[in-house]
């Protein structure tokens, strides 16, 4: 691997299975070495996609960050991420590198060179040495948070999810802002932290927020979230989580009450909400996941509340797929045919799904009872 800008020695340990290291980047954009440290999961392999986040302020977020992450995806609520921090305590140099000019509200000369740091030499680097998926999310705090909208304005955000934690506004951002996510034609996860304290910016903020919950846009995701009890440096340990379960509910099995909310209200075929999910995790993620089976069940359930015949017939040829040695795929293929007017045909299907594996709930005893009703009803 070519690692012509960097110094490399190790916190923990080197290479992949260290899980993090720390790093010494030489970039030529800002003429400085910066620390940066990174987190790679465990399993860490070429074959998978990972997402990114980045994360700025890294002195104070990027051990929450990471704990978080490791948390979210152990217990499949996010996928496994690449995260790299970068560190800005040292002399203040938060404020050097994300500053803005107070009349324009545009970075100073030091934070246009820390721009083109992160979007053209930092990330470039790993998407090059890593197996970075699509989605990329960025981190930041008060005055750093700030700097991450300044993507937003490339013709394409650089970003696909943004955590703006307490953010020290630049000069008219709380209008900037909403009008640039109102234009933006990609998939955007913005999510907004504040606690609820006066602080110079609260107002502009609050306005922001305002300007952004009244845009009608399906790629837009917006997420606003108040605390009462942090203040202005705990704030970020309560927004890091909030904001992983916001952006990755679609990495996460369907739940009893988007079941209810979403599944059985859509005017759409039931097997249509597994297709955008699992849809979007592809597209966002960069790799294509297994539907699971609580998902598979949950469509199941749906297709036959709502009469979704059609449903159940894709949901049957999902299985066949994905569980090709078990009862599963003929199984719910039987049920299909068996709605559908179907006898003879649905009884060949519970015959072949008797001669397969069982699976969950799913067992041979409960095909054969399929096969002998048939065969009681229709005299075969």
């Amino acid at each position: 691997m070519n690692k012509p800008l960097l110094l490399l020695f190790g916190l923990l340990c080197f290479g992949l299975n260290a899980q993090i290291t720390k790093e010494i980047f030489e970039s030529f954009k800002l003429q400085e070495r910066r620390d940066v440290s990174y987190y790679f999961p465990e399993n860490y392999s070429e074959d998978k996609k990972y997402p990114l986040i980045v994360v700025l302020d890294a002195d104070y977020l990027f051990d929450l960050v990471v704990s978080n992450a490791k948390f979210f995806s152990k217990y499949h609520r996010m996928p496994e991420s690449i995260i790299v921090g970068v560190h800005q305590e040292e002399n203040e140099l938060r404020w050097e590198d994300c500053d803005f000019e107070q009349t324009t509200g545009l970075p100073t000369e030091k934070g246009k060179l820390f721009y083109e740091f992160l979007g053209t030499e930092l990330i470039p680097y790993l998407e090059t040495s890593y197996a970075i998926a699509p989605f990329k999310m960025f981190i930041g705090y008060d005055i750093t948070a700030n700097f991450g909208n300044y993507y937003l304005f490339k013709d394409k955000s650089l970003f696909n999810s943004y955590l703006i934690i307490s953010p020290v506004l630049a000069t008219e951002m709380e209008s900037r802002i909403p009008s640039r996510l109102s234009d933006l034609n990609q998939e955007i996860f913005y999510n907004l932290v504040l606690e609820n304290s006066k602080t110079e910016d609260r107002n502009r903020i609050l306005q922001m927020n305002n300007a952004i919950a009244s845009i009608n846009k399906e790629t837009l995701h917006y997420f606003f979230d108040e605390y009462k009890e942090p203040d202005h440096t705990s704030i970020a340990a309560y927004g890091i989580s909030k904001a992983f379960d916001n952006v990755f509910k679609m990495f996460r099995p369907i739940s009893p009450k988007e079941y209810k909310e979403q599944i059985l209200t859509s005017n759409e075929p039931v097997i249509q909400y597994l297709e955008n999910k699992y849809g979007m995790i592809e597209n966002l993620l960069g790799f294509k996941k297994e539907v699971e089976l609580n998902d598979i069940m949950a469509i199941y359930a749906g297709s036959l509340k709502k009469d979704d015949f059609d449903s159940l017939k894709a949901l049957s040829d999902i299985c066949k797929k994905q569980f090709p040695e078990t009862m599963l795929g003929f199984y719910l293929e039987g049920e299909y045919l068996e709605l559908a007017g179907e006898p003879k045909k649905a009884m060949k299907a519970f015959e072949k799904s008797f001669l397969m594996d069982e699976i969950d709930f799913l067992t041979k005893e409960m095909a054969l009872e399929k096969i002998d009703a048939i065969k009681a009803d229709f005299g075969y």
